[in-house]
């Protein structure tokens, strides 16, 4: 191999691993919808030079991950929340569908784990961190609908959830207000599966818990499109 071919291919090496360690930031959300990336900090972190981050850059650039400002650089792309809507309203009618299939099958031990989740959240109040709020969040509703018996229902749930992930660090960042709403909530939803009550009331239950979430986030983002919020 020539001199400058093995040039070629070290560039090349290294603009993917400067693609593959800036894009695993962004998915982990430690380089945040808005982040400055700064080639010349990036270069120094992946101890490279600015060459192939530029190229690493341009390529998540090509795949919508990263935007370029006039007079700013390159940033990490802000969320299309047009897309969160569209999932959000999706889990609210899967989840709660989910929820209410799976509540004849959870023992008295699931809903001891999911009411201390609940508690969990609660204490979360005090000193408010939004990050750990929304994964137990995550939990508490895991608990109440993975023994869903419909596996592609499950499956639907899931890949909502993990798409919510990508779009948003968490709602409760731009509402914090509703967290405190949100945890009433969940104590309601158990009352009513330890109640025994009817399937339909606890997939409504559900189903209006996750888009009160939507709503608190149109009213605090949108509001001139809030009023026309569908009641689902």
């Amino acid at each position: 191999m020539s001199t400058e071919a093995q040039g070629t291919r070290t560039a090349q090496s290294k603009s993917q691993r400067a693609y593959t360690w800036i894009k695993e930031r962004i998915s982990q959300q430690e380089f945040t919808p808005g982040y400055r990336l700064v080639l010349s900090s990036l270069a120094d972190d992946l101890q490279m030079s600015v060459v192939p981050v530029r190229e690493a850059v341009r390529q998540l650039e090509a795949e919508g991950l990263v935007t370029f400002e006039r007079n700013v650089g390159a940033r990490v792309s802000m969320v299309d929340d047009s897309q969160y809507r569209y999932s959000m309203q999706a889990l609210s009618i899967l989840e709660g569908a989910a929820t209410a299939l799976s509540a004849r099958a959870l023992t008295a031990d699931d809903i001891r784990h999911a009411r201390a989740v609940n508690e969990q959240m609660i204490e979360t109040l005090q000193h408010f961190d939004p990050r750990r709020f929304t994964a137990l969040n995550q939990e508490f509703h895991s608990a109440l609908f993975t023994k869903c018996a419909n596996p592609r229902m499950l499956e639907l749930v899931n890949a909502e959830w993990a798409k919510l992930g990508h779009l948003r660090e968490s709602t409760f960042s731009f509402v914090p207000g509703r967290a405190q709403e949100s945890v009433r909530e969940h104590e309601n939803i158990l009352k009513l599966i330890e109640a025994g009550a009817t399937l339909s009331e606890i997939e409504k239950a559900a189903r209006r818990h996750r888009s009160a979430t939507l709503d608190a986030y149109m009213i605090h983002e949108h509001p001139d499109e809030a009023l026309s919020l569908p009641a689902f």
